[in-house]
């Protein structure tokens, strides 16, 4: 059995927009190529990077309570070392995420976006983290690569009567080729790419409330997370995966679904 990679996405910020990959080169143990690479603390959190350990999402600005940062276009350039925002299709900010100056001008910008976009959203003054080598961002402490399947997005459409973009799931990998809620029968397989780069599926992934905001207009304008409880009896869309061997990916790929590898082995928590 195989699945097709139909779109690649990286998150370098957390909470902050999608960006589009051509192509991507994995790591084996590592995470996602510039994924969850920055944080914007929401207020002192006590995260020490020199001994970093993984904290709740409460502790960032996060699209699941803060969703006017879903009406910010921003990306992330790597050679630049660069933090650009834009806004209504203008050009805001462009900042140096490793300068002081840098970090100092995006917190006073989404500081004064927030107070006026989002009262009280701020419990503090807001600041950007940098993920020290060898940790990442992410929601799940064991959230290398995140995998949504389109069938199941088109179920949750029928479920909800409307359009879900599936960028509402901020999964690094769409992938077509399996029924709706087939992913969840991938959890203790490989797949394997023709590069050789293999993931080993782990968990499923439990939703919360970002998923209800459109990942567009910044609007919350559905109840995903409460809809799934209510006709599935559970709130889970996707997997995550660890990378067991490294190699490329790119959209228009298949990768080999391989046999259980022994799923009561893995540490689901």
């Amino acid at each position: 059995m195989s699945i097709r990679v139909e779109a690649l996405h990286r998150y370098p910020v957390k909470g902050l927009s999608p960006e589009p990959l051509a192509r991507a080169t994995l790591t084996a143990g590592r995470y996602f190529p510039g994924d969850r690479v920055f944080a914007i603390e929401n207020g002192p959190s006590g995260f020490d990077p020199a001994a970093p350990r993984h904290l709740p999402k409460i502790a960032y600005l996060m699209l699941m309570r803060d969703e006017a940062l879903a009406r910010l276009e921003t990306r992330y350039e790597d050679a630049a070392d660069e933090i650009v925002i834009r806004a209504a299709g203008v050009e805001r900010l462009r900042a140096k995420a490793g300068s002081e100056d840098g970090k100092r001008a995006l917190a006073d910008f989404l500081a004064s976006y927030l107070e006026r976009e989002a009262p009280g959203a701020l419990r503090g003054e807001p600041a950007l983290l940098a993920a020290p080598e060898g940790y990442r961002f992410t929601d799940s402490a064991r959230g290398y690569v995140s995998i949504v399947n389109l069938e199941s997005v088109a179920a949750l459409e029928d479920m909800v009567g409307a359009p879900v973009d599936p960028l509402r799931f901020r999964a690094n990998i769409h992938v077509t080729g399996l029924p709706a809620w087939g992913e969840f029968d991938l959890v203790g397989r490989e797949l394997r790419a023709p590069s050789g780069m293999t993931l080993r599926v782990t968990k499923r992934i439990v939703r919360c409330a970002a998923t209800n905001v459109d990942p567009g207009t910044g609007l919350r304008d559905m109840a995903i997370p409460d809809t799934l409880m209510r006709r599935m009896g559970h709130m889970d869309c996707g997997v995550y995966a660890e990378i067991v061997a490294g190699g490329a990916l790119s959209p228009g790929i298949r990768l080999i679904v391989e046999n259980d590898v022994g799923a009561r082995d893995l540490p689901f928590g």
